[in-house]
């Protein structure tokens, strides 16, 4: 759903929290290293990053639509384990759950934390995540120093993935009851065009792209080219400063 709104006129931001604001693809990866590392030379994946992370991502949206009601660690403990069985490499129970646990240690990106604290000053700020409530807490206290957010929402409390639409009519229910804050007044905020974009549209939620990738290329952010006729985000940033740089600007221009 496009909008000719100022961007400042929103009053809720709503974000994916894992490859917007988290660095979850390098988080991934380098947890990836005791299969790649077992990979021979000659394997196609040995080094593969974009490969690597494309296997995993296919194993995790598998072991999801399966088992929606499964805890995020969980998931990338299964999605871990099947990734390692078809590479042919080993993963005993422990390796398993250390992967799924890895969630606490993925960084955050450099500008996430300046970006949010500038735009907090215009909006509330949700976070709608796949993760569960643990592995998102560990991340809230190790990444983002317990930055003060407006609402948390998971898959645990949802009982669904992304994307889903249930997670978003959870969004949009909760943000009125806990928040105050109308369909109309949210601006939804996020990296993956397939997780979040497309559903956005379908129910009908203004969107901004964070697209992410700068440094290296990004396997989660999406082609626009395959989605162009799914998606309407009515801004598209390279990543959270560029927001904020253009929120701090409407805001000053409309003062």
């Amino acid at each position: 759903m496009t909008t000719t709104r100022s961007i400042d006129s929103f009053k809720a931001l709503t974000f994916d929290c894992y490859g917007t604001l988290v660095d979850w693809e390098s988080g991934i990866y380098n947890n990836l290293q005791p299969l790649n590392q077992q990979l021979d030379d000659s394997h196609p994946l040995k080094n593969d990053r974009l490969g690597l992370l494309r296997a995993i991502v296919r194993h995790e949206g598998l072991v999801q639509t399966a088992n929606p009601t499964y805890l995020y660690h969980k998931v990338l403990a299964e999605a871990y384990g099947n990734l390692a069985a078809e590479l042919g490499v080993s993963a005993d129970e422990e390796a398993k759950a250390e992967f799924g646990y890895s969630v606490g240690r993925w960084p955050i990106y450099p500008d996430t934390l300046d970006a949010l604290n500038r735009l907090h000053k215009h909006f509330k700020l949700v976070i709608i995540s796949n993760v569960d409530l643990d592995s998102f807490k560990r991340t809230l206290e190790k990444q983002f120093l317990g930055f003060p957010f407006d609402a948390v929402y998971t898959a645990q409390e949802i009982g669904s993935y992304k994307p889903d639409l249930r997670n978003f009519r959870y969004l949009i229910e909760h943000c009125d009851k806990d928040l105050g804050v109308k369909k109309e007044d949210i601006l939804h905020t996020a990296q993956s065009l397939h997780h979040d974009h497309v559903p956005a549209k379908q129910v009908g939620l203004v969107s901004a792209w964070i697209e992410r990738g700068e440094e290296v290329e990004s396997v989660m952010g999406g082609d626009p080219k395959e989605y162009e006729e799914r998606v309407a985000y009515s801004w598209k940033f390279k990543n959270m400063k560029e927001m904020a740089d253009a929120v701090d600007a409407a805001a000053a221009k409309s003062a």
